[in-house]
């Protein structure tokens, strides 16, 4: 009998469905349908517990492509995590992590979305600790403190909801649009959103989540974990009245901007690539927030092929290089992994907008979309320059990683012989390739056309072009006692570290109750409470027992003294 691995059984699974999901996703949009089942759990007395699920274009696409980047990433996992004992515990982990997302795609009501989310959130600690050392317990204890503020706030909004009859959301977005509660409703989801997909000021769990398996990383980062909170974004966006727009357009600009400004001060390897996951979700949330969820959604599909691979890529570098994640350690690895650098390229000019590739579909247009609408300077500015840093850190990581000198000590023993890995990798190349027009063209049945003066449409190359050449100028430094980050030391170790979000929201948090329990430890259990209580007890008997001693055992007088009065003492008694 043929042996099949539980990694083979997964992928053929959610390769298959992925196909039929993504295909129903097709014929759903054509002919504008939307399908809504109820499932009646439980009926007792005049009660009944029903379960709702809404099957639209928008759910089937989405489905659909979590599952197809899931199941080459189960691929891909067959090779990567061969040396681990525990795989299927590894693969079973993931698939839950799938399903959790599957429950949060097609839930209409806000009860069964939560069974999502907080699977989404459980489930990735569990993922995060896999290779269970201290680093991995940090990341992954602030990575679910952080999202526990967002399962509060989606608690808050359930209990809000009480107020309408019903927890099925969908049925009241345009009814009450501009209500008070629905007001309230649409700020818990924005803060909930903004946990879950690591905005300023919760942006700090992301980066650290990077002690997960790369796999994990790469499903995490482009399609499940972290593109929750903007999904669930894109079904209340209709309610979201001028001032929370507002609000989340500076809070996503400022994340975009902040992400891209600490990318370019990174050397780990996937940091950088999360720090980039980190500004594209500000991009589709600002985008989301000045009324394009339609293009927010498609930008999130696009970003979701080449990030996976970009992550896949990152992955087989990281496994070649006997675990070092340091981009200083690599370069001239075109030569030696012609296969992985052509994937690594690809999948990072997509990520830059270079045309005809994925990303340059929705990101394009969405900076034009940007140049067309009514925005203010300071906005414009974070949109523009924001895309120059991404080009900027992505061409600093090709030039340090494909580049120059291989600067670790052997250069032998590299090799792509990893077959299962590599078809992950094809088969996510030829979607991060077409995928942005195949969708452009399914999305958008009518071309948009955008009218705009000359300077304003060659902005966007203009800006892409001047990133690229100065990641290159960066790439180029020499690490010596002259190197400008050491002299500006203080302004490079805050770009470079998030603007201190880290030390703010971790050991921030963390510093001042620790340092007064520790006064309050050594005031009272160990101080006070130890001289009142059992130490000076104990000291105080000691010292009338040694006293009692003294007496007994060193002086005569006394002995007889007492012996004199018992005696008289008994005499009393019996005359009595």
């Amino acid at each position: 009998m043929l042996y099949m691995s539980i990694c083979f059984i997964s992928f053929i699974f959610l390769f298959i469905f992925s196909i039929f999901l993504i295909f129903f996703g097709f014929y759903f949009i054509m002919n504008d349908m939307i399908y809504f089942i109820e499932w009646n759990i439980i009926s007792f007395n005049s009660g009944s517990i029903i379960m709702t699920f809404l099957f639209d274009w928008m759910s089937l696409m989405f489905m659909g492509f979590v599952f197809f980047i899931s199941s080459l990433v189960i691929l891909y996992s067959d090779d990567y995590m061969i040396g681990d004992m525990n795989i299927n515990r590894f693969i079973l982990l993931v698939l839950m992590f799938v399903m959790s997302m599957m429950f949060l795609i097609i839930s209409p009501n806000l009860i069964s979305i939560l069974l999502g989310w907080d699977g989404l959130g459980l489930v990735s600690y569990c993922l995060v600790i896999y290779y269970q050392n201290v680093k991995s317990y940090n990341a992954g204890m602030i990575t679910a403190l952080s999202n526990r503020i967002g399962d509060v706030c989606l608690l808050m909004a359930i209990a809000w909801m009480l107020n309408f009859g019903s927890w099925n959301y969908i049925y009241y977005l345009e009814l009450l649009s501009n209500t008070f509660e629905m007001n309230i409703i649409s700020f818990l989801i924005i803060l909930a959103a903004m946990t879950k997909s690591a905005q300023i000021p919760f942006s700090s769990w992301l980066p650290a989540a990077m002690a997960a398996p790369t796999p994990v990383s790469a499903l995490v980062h482009s399609s499940t974990l972290v593109t929750a909170g903007v999904f669930l974004l894109i079904r209340f966006s209709i309610v979201f009245n001028d001032w929370l727009n507002i609000f989340l357009l500076l809070i996503s600009g400022l994340t975009m901007f902040m992400a891209g400004l600490g990318a370019n001060f990174e050397y780990d390897l996937k940091k950088i690539i999360a720090l980039s996951t980190l500004s594209q979700l500000g991009l589709m949330m600002s985008i989301l927030s000045m009324g394009f969820s339609m293009l927010a959604f498609f930008h999130l599909l696009t970003h979701a092929l080449f990030k996976a691979l970009l992550f896949m890529c990152a992955g087989m570098l990281i496994h070649v290089m006997k675990d070092s994640q340091d981009i200083r350690f690599m370069g001239n690895l075109s030569f030696q992994m012609p296969l992985t650098s052509t994937c690594l390229c690809i999948s990072n000019f997509a990520l830059c907008g270079m045309p005809f590739l994925a990303g340059f579909y929705s990101k394009d247009l969405i900076l034009e979309m940007v140049s067309f609408s009514y925005m203010n300077i300071f906005g414009f500015f974070l949109f523009f320059f924001s895309t120059g840093l991404t080009v900027c850190y992505s061409f600093r990581l090709f030039y340090y990683t494909l580049c120059g000198d291989f600067n670790m000590l052997s250069m032998f023993n590299m090799n792509e012989s990893s077959l299962n890995m590599i078809k992950g990798m094809l088969g996510l190349l030829m979607m991060a390739i077409i995928g942005g027009s195949f969708l452009s063209w399914i999305i958008f049945p009518t071309p948009l056309l955008i009218c705009l003066p000359f300077y304003l449409k060659v902005l966007v190359l203009m800006v892409s072009f001047l990133g690229g050449w100065f990641g290159y100028e960066v790439s180029k430094i020499n690490i010596s006692n002259k190197l400008m980050s050491l002299k500006f030391y203080l302004y490079s170790s805050f770009m470079g570290s998030m603007w201190f979000m880290p030390y703010i929201s971790t050991y921030g948090m963390s510093k001042m109750p620790l340092i007064l329990g520790y006064n309050s430890y050594k005031v009272f259990d160990s101080g006070w409470s130890e001289y009142f209580g059992g130490q000076g007890i104990y000291m105080l008997f000691m010292f009338l027992g040694k006293i009692n001693q003294w007496w007994q055992y060193n002086n005569l007088k006394f002995f007889l003294m007492f012996f004199v009065m018992w005696i008289v003492v008994l005499m009393f008694m019996l005359i009595i």
